[in-house]
């Protein structure tokens, strides 16, 4: 059964997701506790470059490969997609880095960094550009324990690197070598694999106007989304400073988090839906939109709840008092805004099943704007407390929006679970009410509160009917098989 694959999947990027999610628990403490808030800022700032700059430099060509190339029989079609869309990537990212190296000095007076930072996270970013593009390959062809291990490796393997590097005195520039070091032995394993898979050619990019013609207007998406995303720490560090980026990225990243849960769909369905779909498997497509939206609300809603009662306790133990002060009032907004946004992202892959492409960047291109033009206003009259709000907005926006032209406009409609979702926010609620009778203080009794919350959070959901039978036995079904995996 198909479903079966898909959720074993599921189960192994989820895992995959946690793991790497203990990267940030790694790299925020360490550098906030030790290097302080400042560094912690012009680190933000590094990576949300990065973020800016990918889908640019990648003209979005990965995405392509996730939507044609998964039903293609052809192995000569296959490899030359591949090997096109690898060579247009590695040609413009070597561009793209070149000129980040060239304006280095400029870059660097902004962050209020040394420009040697800048010429190192250069050549991360060409890498980080390539590497995604071969995570996709594995992606398309469901290769899901490689993708994984190839993840784990470069996220864990560079939050240790990372910690080693400050930990030994080496600062910032330890831990910005310590990426790029991670970058390019991962680089070089995947490289390995895929080759010894589908082997070198040379590509006749005899498809690649039609790839190009799906992915380009992604650019101004992938763009936009960065902006509404990450626009706000640039305008933070110019309106107020470094090191009010500092005390606003901690609580963006605990808060961002709950991304993580919608990781494995991201990975997962753009391959899956793209063969069924193409294959005429309507309800089956159906299907997975379905169980994708009420297997990450399941995780999500609760997920909210708690990391808002708990902000000012994880903060001050990912990270210092001063910012747990700060950012705390910070967190629970940026947490109830990734739910919108993975909802969102979940309805959205709708549009790309219909290549509708160009509707997306419409609607991102919209919430970008209102997203700057309400920073402008907010972040000076409100601090980081108007960045969060005006990122709340922002994805608010694209998820009427999404909704509203997937159902009405291209009318392909999935069950939701609206009553899954009450009982969901009604587990939650009383869940909340047990941490806040617990009141926690201190690393030891906040673990105690988090894992018994998720025990009570699962047993009303149960006692609740929010799982109901078919799904359990299909559950029991999947780990019988799973034992085998």
């Amino acid at each position: 059964m198909p479903y079966q694959k898909f959720t074993k999947d599921v189960g192994i990027i989820g895992v995959t997701k946690f793991l790497i999610a203990l990267k940030g628990l790694i790299v925020l403490p360490i550098i906030t506790k030790i290097l302080g808030a400042e560094d912690y800022g012009i680190w933000a700032q590094l990576m949300v470059t990065m973020a800016f700059i990918i889908p640019i430099t990648t003209l979005n060509l990965p995405n392509a490969i996730l939507r044609f190339l998964p039903a293609e029989k052809d192995k000569k079609e296959i490899q030359d997609g591949i090997y096109s869309v690898l060579a247009i990537t590695i040609g413009i990212s070597l561009i793209i880095g070149l000129i980040l190296i060239f304006f280095s000095i400029p870059i660097s007076i902004f962050f209020g960094c040394e420009k040697i930072l800048v010429q190192i996270f250069a050549f991360v970013a060409i890498l980080e550009c390539i590497n995604l593009t071969l995570l996709n390959i594995f992606m398309a062809f469901r290769q899901t324990k490689k993708c994984s291990f190839f993840l784990i490796f470069d996220n864990l393997g560079g939050a240790g690197l990372i910690a080693i590097a400050i930990l030994l005195g080496y600062g910032l520039l330890g831990a910005v070598l310590s990426f790029l070091i991670i970058k390019l032995i991962t680089f070089l394993l995947m490289a390995i694999f895929i080759i010894k898979k589908i082997s070198l050619k040379n590509p006749n990019f005899l498809k690649i106007k039609e790839y190009l013609h799906f992915s380009l207007p992604l650019i101004p998406q992938g763009f936009s989304g960065s902006v509404v995303q990450f626009s706000d720490k640039y305008l933070i560090g110019f309106f107020l400073g470094t090191l009010f980026v500092g005390y606003y990225a901690p609580a963006y990243a605990i808060g961002n988090i709950i991304y993580f849960f919608v990781g494995p769909f991201f990975f997962l369905l753009p391959a899956i839906l793209a063969k069924s779909y193409d294959e005429n498997k309507i309800n089956e497509t159906k299907t997975y939109l379905k169980y994708s939206l009420k297997y990450f609300l399941m995780i999500a809603i609760p997920s909210v709840f708690g990391l808002s009662i708990l902000s000012k306790q994880l903060l001050i133990i990912l990270s210092t008092p001063e910012i747990a002060q700060q950012g705390h009032s910070v967190l629970p907004i940026v947490a109830l805004a990734i739910l919108l946004l993975g909802i969102s992202g979940i309805i959205g892959h709708i549009i790309i099943l219909k290549k509708k492409t160009r509707v997306s960047a419409v609607i991102w291109i919209g919430a970008a704007l209102l997203n700057l033009g309400l920073n402008f206003i907010f972040v000076p009259k409100f601090g980081i407390i108007g960045a969060a709000i005006t990122t709340l907005i922002a994805y608010t926006f694209v998820l009427i929006s999404t909704s509203c032209y997937c159902f009405k406009n291209l009318k392909f409609k999935f069950e939701i679970g609206w009553k899954f979702i009450l009982k969901s926010i009604l587990a939650s609620i009383l869940m909340s009410l047990f941490i806040f009778w617990f009141d926690p203080m201190g690393l030891l009794k906040t673990m105690v509160a988090i894992v018994s919350s998720i025990l009570l959070y699962g047993i009303l959901i149960f006692l609740f009917k929010g799982i109901n039978k078919n799904e359990i036995d299909f559950f029991r079904g999947f780990f019988k098989k799973a034992k085998n995996f």
